[in-house]
């Protein structure tokens, strides 16, 4: 007997993922959303304009303020030149980064996801492009589910074409942070740049167009891990965009005829505060760790309730102790100052300090001294023990140096360097060019019989011809097994 077929039917079951819903921000104005925009015009003058502005550090240096040159390897920020071994530099940068984040999200909660944050400062700018060619939010809805003609397609064509070429810029702009701008920008455009350099401006701009055009709350929500842990730099005193459900609820419309009907709130149930929201979030259900802080939805609040007559900032940047105090009638207080924010800026301010310390402390000059370890040693047709040195200099000023170079330690102990003095010598002279490193090859040698011991304790002195300062660089000379 054949079986029916609704015997293998098989059930599909429901998807563990809810499908992916595009989102139109509705276009507001307001306090906030000026702010956003002055913020995101700073942001972008540095990020567009910053390579371009001139630092003259000498002939021969690179004249561009701010460059990490990967073919110098230097990093420049105007004055300040820092070599690859300062590195921790970039770390003192990178905590101060986090420290700062940090104490920005105790006291204002998300307020760097909101208003400086990179994808949302170029998000910002997509949004823009296409609110001026489709229309607000209703107008962009209509347009996307309208069938497609010529006008259409041409003016989808127009957005996409300025989203890539804002794309492509920001593709090199980044680049331009590692090479001299002007002759890297003229190399993209006569087709002269190199593979690394096309392909570096390819993935940057493949990514901005990627993720400022379609990602868009997909980063703030899923590629994002600030938002996980965010919540434990927050407590009851800081600043976040929140909802005055005490004064609110219970929602209804602003013309209510029934008059059995309970007595409303100031929430008329609008909804604009989640259409101008660049996530969906829905702020009148609580803290969410989808929302960035942008307090969009402030301004859209405002705009209703002055309409309407009625107090602002129903949606508001405000603490969770003071909505308490506001539920209660009682006066809030702003807590900016606090444990958890002191100790932040002690941290900030320590970091700083530390930082600036050594910038002004900094030497101008470092020793590196590697002693030859096979073999460790050199016994000569006269009896004499010889070690082999390789000598770095690095110079870290675009001056010129000449230096003497002795030694201290050894008894009747002479130099010989390669190219510089073949004949044992006591002392050579080393020249050192502006902002580079020098290399010697320096050997030293003694009498056997004054060796009291296998290794002999000793000391390079190295003396600045101009200025008689004196660096000392400890090492060792090795002999035979006594």
């Amino acid at each position: 007997m054949k079986d029916s077929p609704e015997e293998h039917h098989v059930p599909q079951s429901p998807s563990l993922y809810e499908a992916h819903k595009k989102i139109y921000p509705q276009k507001i104005t307001g306090h906030f959303r000026n702010l956003k925009w002055k913020v995101a015009a700073a942001i972008l003058a540095f990020y567009f304009l910053a390579p371009w502005i001139r630092w003259d550090r000498g002939e021969g240096q690179p004249d561009q303020a701010i460059l990490a040159s990967m073919t110098l390897r230097r990093l420049y920020f105007f004055n300040i030149e820092i070599w690859p071994q300062e590195i921790y530099y970039l770390t003192g940068i990178l905590v101060l980064a986090a420290v700062g984040l940090f104490l920005a999200t105790a006291m204002a909660g998300r307020v760097w996801c909101g208003f400086t944050c990179w994808q949302t400062v170029w998000t910002d700018v997509f949004v823009w492009v296409e609110h001026k060619l489709e229309g607000d939010r209703n107008k962009r809805i209509k347009f996307d589910n309208a069938p497609w003609t010529i006008s259409k397609i041409l003016r989808k064509a127009l957005k996409q074409s300025i989203w890539i070429i804002f794309s492509l810029l920001t593709g090199a702009g980044w680049i331009f942070f590692f090479n001299d701008a002007p002759t890297t920008a003229l190399n993209l455009l006569t087709g002269h740049a190199s593979y690394a350099e096309y392909g570096f401006t390819l993935l940057f701009g493949g990514l901005t167009y990627l993720l400022a055009g379609f990602a868009r709350e997909q980063v703030c929500i899923y590629m994002c891990p600030w938002p996980r842990f965010q919540g434990a730099m927050f407590d009851e005193h800081s600043l976040i965009v929140t909802y005055e459900a005490w004064r609110g609820e219970p929602r209804g419309k602003a013309k209510n005829t029934n008059h059995n009907a309970p007595i409303l709130g100031d929430c008329v149930d609008c909804n604009l505060c989640v259409n101008v929201c660049p996530t969906g979030v829905d702020i009148r259900e609580g803290d969410q760790f989808q929302c960035i802080g942008c307090a969009l939805c402030v301004d859209a609040c405002n705009s209703i309730m002055s309409k309407l007559g009625r107090p602002s900032n129903l949606i508001t940047y405000d603490s969770v102790s003071n909505q308490v105090a506001r539920e209660r009638g009682e006066e809030p207080k702003k807590r900016l100052i606090r444990k958890r924010t002191v100790a932040y800026g002690v941290m900030l301010t320590a970091v700083v300090m530390l930082m600036t310390f050594g910038l002004f402390n900094r030497n101008e000059l470092e020793i590196n001294v590697q002693r030859d370890r096979s073999p460790l040693f050199v016994r000569l047709s006269d009896g004499e023990i010889r070690n082999g040195y390789t000598f770095k200099l690095l110079n870290m000023v675009n001056v010129p140096q000449i230096f003497t170079l002795s030694i201290s330690g050894l008894k009747d102990a002479k130099i010989t360097a390669v190219r510089l003095a073949k004949d044992p010598v006591d002392q050579v002279t080393l020249d050192v060019d502006g902002d580079t490193v020098a290399t010697y090859r320096i050997f030293v040698r003694m009498p056997a019989e004054n060796m009291e011991d296998q290794f002999e304790d000793m000391e390079f002195i190295l003396t600045n011809t101009k200025t008689g300062e004196e660096i000392d660089y400890d090492s060792r000379f090795a002999g035979p097994i006594r």
